[in-house]
């Protein structure tokens, strides 16, 4: 069996905090049967520094872009294309629209969220979105913009059914974290459960976000198996096919990406 952490910022792990290491933070991730990751970038400016970290591990794979919620400075399209064309950058991404903590530069980041489709597009590289609150403005550029043309993840995904299926009938996949366990999240559960595991892949957004059991701590790659857990649960399935799904799929997704 394995797993795939589909979404986390190992950059942004507090490691000297903690004493230890982006090595072991991993080993202890593999000992749980996770052997992959990929490693997200939320600004260019950090995108070096994220680049040099995860240097040393070929299974640690990287996207480039963007976070809807990091738009100062304005998104620089000929900066985001360049650092995007790195071989080992496998996605577009994290972009998106974010109204609920962010709703007064809905522009600007509509503005963002179209060149990192325009991107993709040029690159042949899948996108990774996110997206709170702004169900139809999300829908409606990748529409414009033509992102079923490269595909991607609607990430941490918390929004509804419906918006799901739009997403998936566009060639994207869902991805869940570990808000789901969360005591308050059965709206968010009733919607995986209809969700189809051909379409589903999970992640940790760590350090972000913390599953039950480990709330309270800083979330850590190892997490991403009692995400799977949960999720099989809900699916009525085991974790081992659960594992062996959404590794397929996240395989399938980003083809950049080799075993």
């Amino acid at each position: 069996m394995m797993l795939v952490d589909s979404h986390c910022h190992l950059d942004r792990l507090s490691y000297g905090d903690k004493q230890v290491d982006m090595a072991s933070v991993l080993a202890a991730a593999h000992a749980r049967d996770i052997g992959y990751f990929l490693s997200v970038s939320v600004t260019l400016q950090q995108f070096p520094e994220m680049m040099t970290a995860i240097a040393p591990f070929t299974n640690v794979f990287a996207s480039c872009g963007v976070h809807p919620l990091n738009q100062e400075p304005v998104v620089d399209a000929a900066l985001l294309r360049e650092l995007a064309s790195n071989n080992r950058v496998v996605a577009i991404g994290e972009t998106g629209l974010d109204y609920y903590y962010s709703p007064e530069n809905k522009s600007t980041q509509q503005a963002s969220f179209r060149e990192h489709i325009r991107v993709a597009r040029e690159l042949g590289k899948p996108l990774i979105i996110h997206t709170r609150d702004a169900q139809v403005d999300t829908l409606r550029i990748m529409a414009e913009e033509g992102a079923e043309q490269v595909g991607g993840v609607l990430h941490c995904f918390t929004e509804s059914l419906e918006m799901a299926q739009a997403a998936m009938a566009m060639g994207f996949y869902i991805s869940i974290s570990g808000i789901v366990t969360f005591r308050n999240a059965s709206a968010l559960q009733a919607v995986v459960r209809h969700l189809p595991l051909e379409r589903l892949l999970v992640e940790t957004d760590s350090p972000y976000l913390a599953p039950i059991p480990h709330r309270g701590k800083e979330n850590e790659p190892a997490f991403v198996r009692d995400v799977a857990q949960f999720v099989a649960d809900l699916k009525h399935v085991s974790l081992s096919e659960l594992a062996d799904i959404t590794t397929r799929n996240f395989f399938d997704l980003f083809s950049l990406a080799k075993r």
